[in-house]
């Protein structure tokens, strides 16, 4: 039987482990080696979604997660996993999106012709004020919003991306998912007809919107 003071000892070296994980390098990975892009919705419940403990008040360090809007492929996405899987120890990847996304609600066009309408020229703005390096080309303001047609097809795409850049290890495991919001359900994307039991719509056109989105793939 093990002692008390053999467990408190434990204790204190995991507790101690987690606090310097960083300072490890690789060899301090998080607890399943994982990188997780999820899209910032309050209704994706990543930990549910995925059975770990990684965005819940208490966390636990199962994952390093990332989020943004639609949980796509950024200039940002592309840092924060290249850092993580060349430099933290981590193995794999996976990507998180869902049904009802607000990154379906609205072209893409539309959202940078407001901006227009305010007065700000999205083609002579800088993104990152830290980084002046860093900019778009004249145009590409509304491409780079990322706006959707379709969730699964954005999914797929986001899967590519990551396994054919030349900055992810090529020995990374990498997938993707679709959260079903309606149902809480956790599926693969696809584009196969009948991609989910309850004809659950996944694309802009339950917005209103009737025009593509400026092609960003």
């Amino acid at each position: 039987m093990t002692s008390l003071k053999n467990q408190l000892e434990n204790q204190v070296k995991a507790i101690n482990d987690f606090d310097t994980r960083r300072r490890h390098g690789a060899d301090g990975h998080n607890d399943r080696s994982l990188w997780i892009l999820a899209c910032m919705d309050e209704r994706l419940p990543v930990d549910q979604a995925l059975g770990i403990h990684a965005d819940s008040p208490v966390g636990g360090g199962d994952a390093h997660l990332f989020r943004n809007a639609g949980g796509i492929v950024t200039d940002d996405a592309i840092r924060s996993a290249m850092l993580t899987c060349n430099f933290f120890g981590t193995k794999e990847i996976v990507i998180v999106q869902h049904t009802q996304c607000g990154m379906l609600s609205a072209n893409a066009a539309e959202l940078e012709q407001y901006f227009r309408d305010k007065g700000i020229d999205p083609d002579a703005i800088a993104l990152d004020p830290t980084l002046p390096e860093l900019s778009l080309e004249k145009g590409a303001f509304a491409k780079w919003i990322g706006m959707m047609d379709e969730v699964d097809k954005a999914c797929l795409k986001t899967i590519e991306t990551f396994k054919n850049h030349p900055l992810i290890p090529d020995d990374t495991i990498i997938s993707g998912w679709i959260w079903e919001v309606e149902t809480s359900r956790l599926r693969a994307p696809s584009l196969e007809a009948g991609r989910n039991s309850r004809n659950i719509d996944v694309s802009s056109a339950q917005f209103g919107v009737t025009s593509p989105q400026p092609a960003r793939w």
